[in-house]
């Protein structure tokens, strides 16, 4: 039984490794930076530039960012300043991005 945490994984294609690097450090900063009623909200983030495999279909950044419930995923997309500055960012440098996000149903 899920206990209504998301689980998000976000994929970037940004061919430039110093932007990939920037992006990361920007990550780096958002467990504590991003903040809901002045409050860090977001469980966790793991990022990091993947690694050269066919697979990878030209994604070279992958972040997986974990919240306590959708309301705050939802508050993460909609109302967080710091991810809106992430946001600003990677919209100057990509040239892909994927986005899922899930329940643990195991």
């Amino acid at each position: 039984m899920s206990d209504g945490t998301i689980y998000r994984i976000t994929l970037f294609k940004i061919p430039s490794e110093d932007d990939q690097t920037k992006l990361l450090d920007i990550y780096r900063e958002m467990p504590t930076k991003a903040l809901k009623d002045g409050k860090p909200y977001i469980k966790s983030v793991t990022a990091g530039k993947a690694k050269k495999d066919q697979r990878a279909q030209g994604f070279t950044v992958a972040v997986t960012s974990v919240f306590a419930s959708h309301e705050d995923m939802k508050y993460y997309d909609e109302g967080c300043a710091a991810h809106a500055e992430l946001k600003g960012f990677a919209k100057t440098v990509h040239q892909g991005i994927m986005m899922v996000f899930f329940e643990n149903e195991l």
